[in-house]
C-alpha cells in the first residue's frame, strides 16, 4: 500500500530533508515519517508549521512504497534526490563537502 512522506530542502545547506517521526528533519530518506492516507490532517499541520519557520524549502508531498523494510520513492526524481548529487562535488580542483544539515554557519552566495 502506497504511503506518503514529506521532502524538502534545507535552506542554508540546500540538503534534500525528510520529516521524521520525531518532527525534526534529517538528511537520510529512511528515517521519513511515513503518512498514511488517513494521516491527512497531522500531514498537513507538519506542512503548515514547516512553512511557517521558513528553514525548509521547496516542500513536496511524495509518495513512496515499503519494500523490504525499505522506503522507495515512486517517483524517479526522488530517489535520485535521495542519494545525493549525481556529480562529484569540487572547488579548485578539489573534493568538496558541503555544509550539512544542522551546521549553523554561514551561507554561500
Amino acid at each position: 500500500m502506497s504511503k506518503e512522506i514529506l521532502t524538502g530542502n534545507e535552506l542554508t545547506s540546500g540538503a534534500a530533508v525528510y520529516l521524521s517521526a520525531t518532527g525534526e528533519w534529517v538528511e537520510p530518506l529512511q528515517a521519513a515519517r511515513l503518512f498514511a492516507k488517513e494521516d491527512v490532517a497531522e500531514r498537513d499541520a507538519a506542512l503548515a508549521a514547516t512553512k511557517a519557520n521558513g528553514r525548509v524549502i521547496s516542500l513536496e508531498i511524495e509518495e513512496v512504497d515499503e519494500v523490504d523494510g525499505q522506503i522507495v520513492p515512486k517517483r524517479l526524481r526522488e530517489r535520485i534526490r535521495a542519494a545525493g548529487p549525481t556529480a562529484p562535488l569540487t572547488l579548485n580542483g578539489q573534493a568538496y563537502d558541503r555544509q550539512h544539515l544542522g551546521e549553523d554557519g554561514h551561507v554561500s552566495i
